[in-house]
């Protein structure tokens, strides 16, 4: 190893990180080193640090959870992961357990997340389970134009709205509006409009439009620019006349994670609507639940993303269907503090990802 390992070490709510040696020890069966490439900074890293939401594993701990990087050691029985690219999920089922062999492992109560359960990829190193990892063809990658680094944030910020898109069941002929089009919003209008989709992306930043209107959205609205929801409701309901979609059984992504958010995604709910909830607030809000009976709706809530889904999410990036370039910025890991603070504090219009050898 050409660095001594070393992590990011959070030691309490707002207080400057920490940077650590950390040391590798033995691997356990099962179980891979990886030499990180880069480490997505998400908005759950921030409610960790700055709202004091608890952690699994008591600090100190290292946060991060979209990792991307290369297999430089193995466990017994990973030996066939040794030296490849690889993605590791944000949530990594057990495998073995009822849930997981029905199919549900979102809700494994063994599941494991870095930077929650685990120590976390802000940092040179991680070891995590191998059960799950995502291979990243490296010639793909190359021809695509992206660096490894670069696809961490599929780890999270694209698999969560591509598994909230698979279980809705978006396809052609539907309209889906995404609410809040930073991050995760940004990556569920590509991948909507990916899947066939119209879709109608609403947003209070202008410049968070913009991005979107280049890379999917077909009509985008400032719900500032109107009196309330109800015009919302009418605008987007002519839009889909024009374009021959359906006016009912509307696909709608709550993705801002805020009440208001949340409220309007309710508001603009139609005959056979689904919701998926995909942003996340500790704050609580208040909806007349009776509506989804009365629409014959549906509310689905999207923890994470299995990893069966990850090698699609992947191809749709390597393919050219998703831009992921244009969407994140990386930064030297040892920027972290800095970079927690401009991300917190709206600086930053792309996804920042931390890179510890640069």
């Amino acid at each position: 190893m050409t660095t001594s390992p070393y992590r990011w070490m959070m030691t309490g709510v707002g207080q400057p990180m920490i940077k650590e040696p950390m040391e590798i020890g033995t691997l356990e069966p099962g179980e891979v080193l990886v030499a990180i490439a880069g480490c997505g900074v998400c908005h759950t890293d921030l409610d960790y640090y700055y709202n004091g939401v608890r952690t699994n594993h008591p600090l100190p701990l290292a946060l991060g959870h979209e990792i991307s990087g290369r297999v430089a050691g193995v466990g017994a029985g990973a030996e066939s992961w040794l030296g490849k690219a690889v993605i590791i999920p944000a949530v990594i089922p057990c495998g073995e357990c009822d849930l997981c062999k029905r199919g549900k492992g979102t809700i494994c109560r063994s599941q494991k997340m870095p930077g929650n359960d685990l120590q976390g990829g802000f940092a040179t190193h991680v070891k995590v389970p191998a059960k799950g990892l995502c291979e990243v063809d490296e010639a793909r990658l190359k021809a695509a134009g992206l660096e490894l680094a670069e696809v961490s944030v599929v780890a999270d910020a694209l698999t969560t709205p591509f598994q909230a898109a698979t279980q809705a069941g978006v396809g052609p002929g539907d309209l889906v509006i995404v609410i809040g089009c930073g991050g995760v919003g940004g990556y569920s209008v590509q991948v909507a409009s990916a899947m066939g989709a119209k879709v109608v992306a609403l947003d209070i930043d202008p410049s968070k439009l913009e991005a979107v209107k280049a890379s999917g959205a077909t009509l985008t609205l400032n719900p500032k620019d109107f009196p309330g929801t109800r015009e919302i409701k009418k605008e987007i309901g002519a839009f889909a006349k024009a374009q021959g979609l359906r006016s009912t059984e509307w696909i709608i992504m709550e993705c801002s994670g805020s009440v208001p958010g949340q409220q309007t995604a309710f508001d603009l709910m139609v005959h056979g609507c689904t919701i998926c909830v995909v942003g996340y607030t500790m704050n609580k809000a208040e909806f007349r639940l009776s509506n989804l009976m009365a629409y014959h709706a549906r509310a689905l809530g999207n923890w994470g993303c299995t990893p069966d889904l990850y090698p699609g999410a992947l191809d749709l990036v390597l393919s050219g269907k998703v831009n992921v370039k244009n969407f994140v910025e990386c930064r030297p890991l040892d920027s972290i503090n800095e970079t927690f603070a401009d991300v917190h504090d709206h600086k930053l219009s792309r996804r920042a990802v931390l890179r510890p050898h640069v």
